[in-house]
């Protein structure tokens, strides 16, 4: 292993890796990782962190620091995103049925993560160094920043596997408020550190108005934000033009929150929030069209997160430490979560399954270690980053994987897909009428019109004695037909139907059908085997009701799950 790690430090060097050259092997790699991961069941974003840690400093070398920083606006980009397609999905509606649910259940799963790993870190932090001002300030804040749940990783898992329901509800909603709580117990804590030990840049009411600043100016700034890109979107119906403006829009907000040094995440959730619910109609096309821009930026962040992580500077005392920290975070975001929503009444599903959703830490997690290794710098902050840097390693692959699990098992994957997922998930024998019947070429109009008025259908295949497709007769052929009352005793169904141009086999990609139904302006596809020989019928109108009750399923099933 030294070998190759010294072979590709001289060879394969970061700054002899072009950023293009960079970006194309996290790109490429992160989707074949992706893909494979997805084929095994496994949340692709851990497959994403892994290429990262990979790459990065743990493993091979390639993306060092420098190369880190100049992608650092990828990251903040993403997290931007992340925070718009949130905010997207919270509805003044669901907020106003679940906002006591939201709130108590907040409060209790980031206080109880406070508490528990204060107390733990502290009293470890103690008996290894016998300074208790220092196992205080050192608890504290390992406590304030154990609050925050990173959204990244949680909502990835969420969008990819379509879910809907109470669950995820309550998850976007504490994950989207979560870092509110952490900023406002960090300002806490660290006046309260620096009291102690003499450290840190400013006083408590100092931080307090720093906090209400990056909250509040945030919140406005979202807002403004929204209802400006609600009148663009508002006189667009081109979706590039949407698109272009949706993205810049976001960008503008990012770099406008930077500038001001608000938080990015509430600003650009709020921006979604207040599009959704101030535009509902034209705003489903932005969030879809920007949806499907996220992908390649979404692999980009997850890979550079893992790429940071180095688990190699740790001594045993901060394995110690970062043991403790993990135990109690996970069982204190555990126990408020589960007391939250028994205290707030919320369904039998989230208080079953919600802690497993609630480990994951990145973002505002990190940042605020770092924060605290410059405002106190030396032992203090040294051992807050490392501890940090350690259990972001373990939780962001712990948890995918357990949001995974409980989504699938409070029955909420797959109820929020759209008309186009649905295409896309199925094939022509999922949307054809196996056991339409087949009219032979030499069948009298008396008989053709017994198999009308015996069904619905609007098309039916026309057969040969062999059962080989020769052509369809639509109703439209056969009304024709007894329009000609003179020749009419004397028509066979080869003199009425129409030639069939267009065919398709029971394993034909539903996107590929509909793209041809689109294209050549048929109602109706005959399906064939490989012999020629019918096997079924896809009329464009049942193709769509067939979505259409698919969809009215799973928003009943949903509906279901929300008044369980």
């Amino acid at each position: 292993m030294n070998a190759i790690h010294l072979f590709l430090s001289e060879h394969l060097a970061p700054d002899a890796l072009n950023a293009l050259l960079l970006l194309g092997v996290i790109l490429f790699g992160g989707g074949w990782v992706g893909r494979t991961f997805q084929k095994l069941k496994i949340p692709q974003v851990v497959g994403y962190i892994g290429l990262g840690v990979l790459l990065g400093k743990t493993g091979l070398g390639l993306i060092d620091g420098s190369t880190m920083t100049s992608l650092q606006p990828f990251s903040t980009f993403a997290l931007g995103l992340i925070g718009f397609m949130i905010g997207g999905e919270l509805k003044a509606k669901t907020i106003k049925k679940y906002g006591r649910q939201f709130i108590t259940i907040l409060l209790m799963e980031s206080i109880g993560a406070f508490l528990v790993v204060s107390l733990l870190v502290g009293f470890a932090a103690w008996l290894f160094f016998q300074d208790i001002a220092f196992a205080i300030a050192l608890g504290l804040l390992m406590g304030s920043i154990s609050s925050a749940t990173a959204p990244a990783a949680t909502t990835d898992v969420l969008w990819e596997n379509k879910t809907k329901g109470p669950l995820t509800t309550i998850i976007l909603g504490i994950v989207a408020m979560d870092d509110a709580v952490a900023l406002l117990l960090f300002a806490l804590s660290s006046s309260i550190a620096g009291a102690l030990i003499g450290g840190g840049n400013s006083s408590l009411g100092a931080s307090l108005l720093d906090l209400l600043w990056e909250i509040g100016g945030a919140i406005a700034l979202g807002c403004g934000a929204g209802f400006g890109l609600k009148r663009i979107v508002r006189g667009f119906l081109e979706d590039d033009r949407i698109l272009v403006f949706s993205i810049g829009a976001i960008l503008l907000l990012i770099g406008l929150a930077q500038y001001l040094g608000v938080d990015i995440i509430l600003a650009a959730m709020t921006m979604g929030f207040t599009l959704s619910n101030f535009a509902p109609r034209r705003s489903k096309t932005t969030f879809s069209l920007v949806e499907r821009f996220t992908p390649p930026v979404f692999v980009l962040f997850f890979v550079l997160v893992g790429a940071k992580l180095d688990v190699g500077q740790l001594g045993t005392v901060s394995l110690v430490l970062a043991a403790l920290y993990l135990f109690g975070r996970i069982g204190g975001k555990a126990a408020g979560a589960m007391l939250g929503a028994t205290l707030s009444k919320a369904p039998a599903s989230v208080r079953r399954y919600l802690p497993f959703c609630l480990l994951s830490q990145a973002g505002v997690a990190i940042g605020l270690s770092i924060v605290a290794g410059q405002n106190f710098p030396g032992p203090l902050g040294d051992t807050i980053v490392l501890i940090l840097t350690a259990t972001t390693f373990v939780v962001q692959l712990m948890g995918p994987p357990l949001v995974k699990h409980a989504v699938s098992k409070a029955g909420e994957v797959g109820l929020n897909i759209t008309e186009e997922d649905l295409i896309r998930r199925s094939q022509a024998s999922d949307i054809a009428d196996e056991n339409i019947p087949q009219i032979k070429e030499e069948d009298t109009l008396e008989s053709i019109l017994n198999v009308f008025a015996q069904r619905d259908n609007l098309y039916y295949p026309v057969v040969d004695k062999q059962g080989n497709l020769t052509g369809i007769l639509p109703i439209e052929k056969l009304k024709d037909a007894f329009v000609a009352t003179d020749i009419a005793p004397f028509l066979v169904a080869h003199d009425i139907m129409e030639p069939s141009e267009f065919h398709c086999q029971y394993n034909t990609p539903a996107t590929e059908v509909k793209e041809l139904f689109k294209k050549s302006g048929i109602a109706s596809l005959p399906m064939t085997n490989e012999k020629g020989q019918v096997t079924g019928m896809i009329e464009y109108r049942r193709m769509q009701q067939h979505v259409a009750r698919k969809l009215a399923q799973l928003k009943n099933k949903a509906t279901a799950l929300e008044d369980a």
